[in-house]
């Protein structure tokens, strides 16, 4: 059974609970990350989200999200769940957003509630996706898919338009984005 790391606020694990019991109208602040993988011309990889999923099914998104299991590195997730989900493996990742955090609700009272380190990944090649998590995909150019996110014309997950316009912040050209500091992560994910 896969468990998420549940943290206080100031982001230091108190504990853990199954993954497929804590989504719910209180879900508990937890231990998260995003990706957001580009090509080498700058395009994101954007996934739709398997219709089956709990929380936002169907909804387009970031590259690839999950929680860090206990112990796991964010990291070692964030490799574990590319391969997973997209079959994509060997991926250089840079932490760029190491202390990102929200809160968002569906309609139907689901709530997540994480603090989500965002990390860039470079990839060449489609992936291949799981069909239990991953509906289907496509490269956006980026400029061209921030400013529609921003714009509020391009709908995305609640956390890839609120990572959006952090990420936006850190300069044009996604592959030039200056790395985070490890040190900024939630304590719980300094592995």
């Amino acid at each position: 059974m896969e468990q998420v790391v549940l943290l206080d606020e100031s982001g230091t694990g108190v504990g853990v609970a199954d993954k497929a019991s804590v989504h719910h109208s209180s879900t508990p602040l937890h231990l998260a990350f995003s990706s957001y993988l580009f090509d080498a011309a700058g395009r994101l990889l954007l996934t739709r989200r398997a219709l089956h999923k709990k929380t936002w099914p169907g909804v387009w998104t970031n590259s690839c999200c999950g929680h860090p299991a206990p112990g796991e590195s964010v990291v070692s997730a964030v490799t574990r769940r590319l391969s997973d989900e997209l079959g994509l493996a060997d991926v250089r990742l840079d932490l760029v957003l190491p202390a990102f955090r929200y809160r968002a609700v569906m309609e139907n009272g689901i709530t997540e509630n994480e603090m989500c380190p965002v990390f860039r990944g470079a990839v060449s090649g489609d992936p291949t996706p799981n069909p239990d998590e991953v509906d289907s995909f496509e490269w956006a150019p980026w400029e061209e898919f921030s400013a529609a996110v921003l714009a509020g014309v391009r709908p995305v997950s609640p956390w890839c338009a609120l990572q959006v316009a952090e990420l936006v912040k850190l300069g044009p050209d996604p592959l030039a984005w200056p790395t985070g500091p490890a040190s900024d992560l939630p304590p719980a994910a300094r592995l």
